[in-house]
């Protein structure tokens, strides 16, 4: 990866082209009072800028010999983290040239902070709802793609570095790249993942919706405040329109162009944020389920992420496929 440009630049950029002035920001409300336990803009609200940290051992679901606890224990945190710690490469397997070592991933040593057994909060068995027969279409739709590697189309959308595979939207945790930074203005908030610069630009002020029409790789997100909570809702995504790593992927590639998605961020400290979502999509999963976990403060900072440069990846996969088809 090469060293990026300043992050902090290309968001002046953003907000400067949509309209949205950092004086008037400056030049609000007094900050809160020292007794906060959070920081606060001066504007009063809380203030959720910098680097954030998404990185963790606890899974999507819950796992099966954990069916009936919702919290990990001391001890089991304890043992989950130590063997975390100590992990080492493998040797592949005859014939497989293998992957990335170690020193390349940055999956997370530590589970979430609520000590969750899974992500998943909502169903309360922690496990992903059913599938609707229309989701389930969907999901082999994309096998039948994969194996077909016919075209750059028919790749998923974080090989073809259209999404970051983490990023979503909705943000989880993947095997690198697990950082987000969040910047605030008055009326918008912008979310920066570093996986492939991911950017929404998130207005606060009202901005009407996006025509049912118009279907963007992110979907259109409005945002507002509730209290202390930052809630962005997100529709008008496109068919297939979010992209996660293995087996997450797979496990929502069900999710369609009528996903509704409420996004809530809370600062439980000033280094701990609560991230929680909802999926909402009926032709997806039979019922609505919900995600939580922390983040936390980072002093690092986020690089450019240059994916396969020159698509060079992207062709050997696919010239790959069909020289072995072709050999079949």
């Amino acid at each position: 990866m090469n060293v990026r440009m300043a992050v902090v630049v290309r968001f002046v950029l953003v907000v400067v082209a949509s309209g949205a002035l950092a004086p008037a920001f400056v030049a609000a409300q007094p900050a809160a009072s020292a007794e906060e336990s959070v920081p606060r803009t001066p504007d009063g609200r809380p203030d959720l800028q910098g680097v954030w940290d998404f990185s963790s051992l606890t899974p999507l679901q819950r796992p099966a010999e954990l069916a009936d606890r919702e919290f990990l224990t001391d001890e089991d945190v304890s043992a989950l983290e130590a063997r975390a710690a100590t992990r080492v490469d493998s040797a592949p397997p005859p014939g497989n040239p293998g992957s990335y070592n170690r020193f390349w991933f940055a999956d997370g040593t530590r589970v979430v902070g609520t000590r969750r057994t899974s992500l998943i909060v909502d169903p309360p068995d922690g496990r992903l709802p059913s599938y609707m027969p229309e989701g389930r279409a969907r999901m082999a739709a994309r096998e039948e793609a994969r194996g077909r590697n016919a075209g750059p189309e028919d790749r998923d959308v974080d090989e073809r570095c259209i999404l970051g595979f983490n990023s979503g939207p909705p943000m989880l945790p993947g095997a690198y790249n697990n950082f987000v930074q969040l910047f605030q203005t008055l009326g918008h908030v912008a979310i920066l993942n570093e996986m492939v610069n991911d950017v929404r630009l998130v207005p606060l002020d009202g901005q009407p919706v996006l025509s049912g029409e118009v279907r963007q790789w992110r979907g259109d997100s409005r945002g507002r405040w509730e209290g202390d909570t930052l809630v962005v809702e997100t529709r008008n995504f496109r068919d297939l329109g979010t992209a996660h790593p293995a087996p997450n992927m797979e496990l929502l590639e069900s999710l369609g162009p009528d996903l509704h998605l409420v996004e809530r961020f809370s600062l439980l400290d000033a280094d701990t944020l609560l991230y929680r979502f909802t999926i909402d999509d009926r032709t997806a999963f039979t019922r609505t389920w919900s995600v939580e976990m922390t983040m936390t403060r980072s002093d690092g900072r986020l690089f450019e992420y240059a994916c396969h440069e020159g698509n060079y990846g992207l062709y050997n996969i696919l010239a790959g496929a069909q020289a072995e088809a072709s050999a079949r």
